[in-house]
């Protein structure tokens, strides 16, 4: 027996959650179908821009989230290669914290209603139906829909259906973590960040107990071995900070082994984002399946959020009268209705190709300069980034995704 839904989403990350939940908001039910049996959350907290606040508030939950995390008032870079001093760029009148991807995905869950979420739902093929596509499931379950969406990460199943070939490797790899400071860390709100021998390092406060740090690094073939040993991976990262400050070394010191995490560097080439299929008929790829990026200006988890607004007010337009009632029980014409809904995906495909090449090819390169590790390029890098970087990365925080209007 077959399921029948209008609108499936494969993957329970920032991206499926806020597609979902803006949909909902517009009146839509969805299916999102998560493989694991329960959230994923990996990656601990990610640095929220102005654009991703937009989004929050868009679908809703931006005040919520905001009481939990501190506003970020400056970042402080400092150059371990230069003897230099350190540069301090004030955010006012921005809106920069950081999010503990815990919460968010929990916040976004608990809006949607109970069985919008399918666990332990892994898809293993995708086959044409007439004008739906039909789902096969690991667990013998086949549902049809009238519209797909993949937000299933950098190994997506939708994205290889569309042709997407797998994100590319950078030559560089990250470890992540987060530190409990039970009481209070006393290292005030800033965003502290150290650049230079091939290593870009950092860490952030969330709110007064938690803070959020990373190290990308450029991983020779004998650090393999790290990536799935948490002992290991904290031992590497104490040893690459001989020239960092205490107060990094005492946050990676602090944080409990289960709260590590290290994982290559991956994006999605921009040509395949220029020519390759970001929509197909009535499928469509968003989030990390769509624009895998590295983490150098912060705004992976951002672009997954200005995604899902764009997406959910995309397909209500596709699906919804001008009156926002549903079709008011007519017999819809399904030649008609997948028409529109394949028009709703090309313009979602049209509004986020530019801004996701953007995103990727500029984080690629600030990446490339930042942990290059030839002299000339330190010096390069060291004399000249800090002053221009603060200002990028607020300048592409200035987008602003819209709301969920039509």
């Amino acid at each position: 027996m077959e399921i029948v839904e209008d609108v499936v989403i494969v993957g329970a990350g920032i991206a499926g959650l806020t597609t979902s939940l803006g949909l909902h908001r517009l009146g839509i039910r969805s299916l999102v179908l998560e493989s694991s049996d329960e959230l994923r959350i990996t990656g601990f907290a990610f640095t929220t821009w102005s654009n991703a606040w937009k989004a929050l508030d868009a679908v809703g939950i931006g005040e919520s989230l905001r009481h939990q995390h501190y506003l970020t008032p400056s970042i402080f870079v400092a150059s371990t290669f230069l003897d230099q001093p350190a540069s301090e760029i004030s955010y006012k009148g921005h809106e920069i914290r950081c999010l503990q991807r815990r919460l968010l995905l929990e916040t976004l869950a608990k809006e949607l209603p109970s069985d919008t979420i399918r666990f332990s739902s892994k898809v293993v093929s995708i086959e044409e139906s007439g004008f739906f596509k039909r789902l096969h499931l690991s667990d013998g379950t086949i549902l049809k829909t009238k519209v797909l969406i993949g937000c299933d990460g950098v190994n997506s199943v939708v994205a290889k259906w569309l042709g997407f070939d797998k994100p590319v490797f950078t030559g560089r790899s990250a470890i992540r973590g987060s530190a409990n400071f039970k009481g209070g860390h006393g290292f005030g709100l800033k965003f502290r960040q150290f650049l230079g021998k091939g290593l870009r390092s950092g860490f952030l406060p969330c709110n007064d107990e938690n803070v959020y740090w990373f190290l990308t690094w450029i991983p020779s073939t004998k650090d393999e071995e790290l990536e799935d040993d948490p002992v290991k991976l904290k031992q590497f990262v104490m040893s690459k900070l001989e020239d960092i400050p205490n107060e990094m070394k005492s946050v990676v010191g602090k944080t409990e082994l289960d709260a590590i995490a290290s994982s290559p560097l991956r994006y999605r080439r921009p040509w395949e984002l220029l020519w390759g299929n970001i929509s197909k008929g009535n499928v469509c790829v968003a989030g990390d399946a769509l624009h895998p990026m590295t983490p150098d200006l912060g705004q992976g988890g951002c672009a997954a959020l200005e995604d899902g607004v764009v997406l959910a007010r995309c397909i209500a337009e596709a699906l919804l009268k001008p009156g926002g009632e549903e079709n008011n029980g007519k017999i819809v014409d399904e030649e008609e209705e997948y028409k529109r809904i394949e028009m709703g995906l090309k313009n979602y495909a049209q509004e986020r190709r530019w801004r996701s090449i953007d995103l990727v090819s500029t984080a690629y390169m600030v990446g490339y300069l930042q942990q290059n590790s030839g002299m000339i390029m330190n010096f390069l890098r060291d004399k000249l980034l800090p002053r221009f970087l603060p200002g990028m990365l607020l300048r592409k925080a200035s987008f602003d995704c819209g709301t969920l209007k039509y």
